[in-house]
């Protein structure tokens, strides 16, 4: 059983408070305008990607679906937001039934979008639609931001696999969505139980420091985890002496041993000396993992050491050095009365400091070169060019309310890989530089 194919076990009553207040006090406004009915157009874009980063990664797309099929606002809700003199009654009576009944586009989990990139289309009634602004934010900036840093590690580390170890560095909630996340980007296994119970994705662990210390001496440590784990288990060596450590560990587990851990010193040197000491002692299929506060430049100044696996937390968990995705929710068109079948008309936020927006209900279709390989981002509305029609990127996620895109999680890690494969080689370069393709807008009518 997958579980990601069930929908999100959720711990609370619903999502419907995953929210700003702003979101409601709008809704309750537009009630009383008769303005909340009218038919809008909300997409989730990124003005910038974060410095230095060649490409994004979309993330939590899974998550946002369920989070809209429980944003729900139940009895206990409805009567916290009456207690606070939140909203009205007539607005208290507009959410006891609010059901999101429009539909959502957006880029599948996994594909790689660029400044400009039109990541999720949110239509549907003002009222509806607004209300979903925070969740889907909180979502998407958060899960897209731990993906982005665990792309880049992945593709630092080439062939060699990444354990996602970071839950004691996060919000234990986070943690979960974060090795999610980091499974999309190109991790191979978490030590999350939790993650592993709501996604499937494969476990792994065996013992800190603590255990050794707790026995009388690192041989009796050793022994008692090869007796309950057996041979192919990973030791920890770097507790006192590693070289002492790495005789005794090939000692007690005989050349079968799985692998050792080194979570401390100079890793490049150190990793060397023990791949040295295990050929001699016979263990020549003895791997070595390597932990110890890594990020994609310290995983790329290993590529050359004979290391065979690394284990990331906090570096990972916290975006390596850009913790959100910067992505926001405009409304970018707008019905120009409530009538039923009123058309569509852009509107744009127009201010000064960088934050001004293009409106209209947008396209994205991904160019190629001669070679096969991305060359532009181009975003429009109106009409399709032909030469891209069968390059769009954004795909139907919700329809009429109801969930028609929900997949594997799997699914949305191969699209990922595929993706970033896609990219010209240089969006794999750790050096600062701008996004690897550009950003092309091709503007035609106002996409009703």
């Amino acid at each position: 059983m997958n579980t990601a194919d069930l929908g999100l076990p959720v711990d609370v009553p619903s999502t419907a408070l995953f929210t700003d207040q702003y979101e409601l006090t709008m809704l309750r406004a537009a009630l009383k305008a008769g303005t909340a009915g009218r038919r809008s157009v909300f997409e989730v874009f990124t003005r910038r990607l974060p410095d230095g980063r060649r490409y994004g990664v979309v993330a939590g797309t899974g998550r946002v679906l369920d989070a809209v099929e429980n944003f729900r606002f139940d009895a206990d809700v409805l009567r916290f937001l009456r207690e606070q003199d939140i909203v009205d009654e007539e607005t208290l009576d507009w959410l006891a039934r609010y059901r999101f009944s429009g539909d959502i586009w957006g880029y599948p989990e996994g594909e790689v979008y660029f400044p400009g990139s039109p990541i999720m289309r949110v239509e549907g009634t003002f009222g509806e639609c607004v209300l979903l602004e925070t969740v889907i934010l909180s979502i998407l900036n958060h899960d897209s931001a731990i993906a982005a840093a665990a792309s880049r590690m992945s593709s630092a580390a080439g062939p060699r696999p990444l354990i996602e170890m970071g839950a004691r560095r996060t919000h234990e909630l986070a943690a979960v969505a974060a090795a999610r996340s980091a499974y999309v980007g190109g991790f191979a296994t978490t030590s999350d139980l939790a993650a592993g119970f709501r996604y499937n994705i494969p476990t792994v662990g065996t013992s800190a420091h603590a255990f050794t210390l707790l026995h009388d001496n690192e041989r009796d440590a050793f022994r008692a985890q090869v007796d309950s784990l057996g041979r192919d288990t990973t030791l920890l060596v770097d507790t006192y002496d590693v070289a002492e450590a790495v005789r005794t560990a090939v000692e007690v587990a005989g050349p079968e041993l799985g692998a050792v851990r080194i979570d401390s010193g100079d890793l490049l040197l150190v990793a060397h000396r023990v791949r040295q000491q295990l050929d001699e002692l016979g263990a020549t299929e003895t791997k070595i993992v390597v932990t110890s506060d890594l990020d994609e430049y310290a995983i790329a100044s290993l590529a050359a050491a004979p290391v065979d696996a690394y284990g990331v937390g906090t570096q990972l968990v916290t975006g390596s050095g850009h913790p959100t995705a910067s992505m926001v929710y405009k409304l970018v068109a707008r019905a120009e009365s409530g009538a039923e079948g009123a058309p569509l008309v852009p509107v744009a936020k127009k201010s000064s400091g960088g934050k001004t927006s293009v409106g209209g209900r947008k396209w994205a279709a991904r160019r190629l070169d001669a070679d096969g390989h991305a060359e532009a981002e181009v975003v429009g509305t109106g009409p399709v060019p032909d030469a891209l029609a069968d390059r769009q990127l954004l795909v139907e996620l919700v329809k009429g309310g109801e969930v028609v895109a929900r997949e594997p999680l799997d699914a949305a890690r191969d699209r990922h890989a595929a993706a970033r494969a896609n990219l010209p080689l240089s969006a794999t370069q750790l050096s600062r530089g701008e996004p690897v393709i550009p950003t092309e807008y091709a503007h035609g009518g106002s996409g009703s």
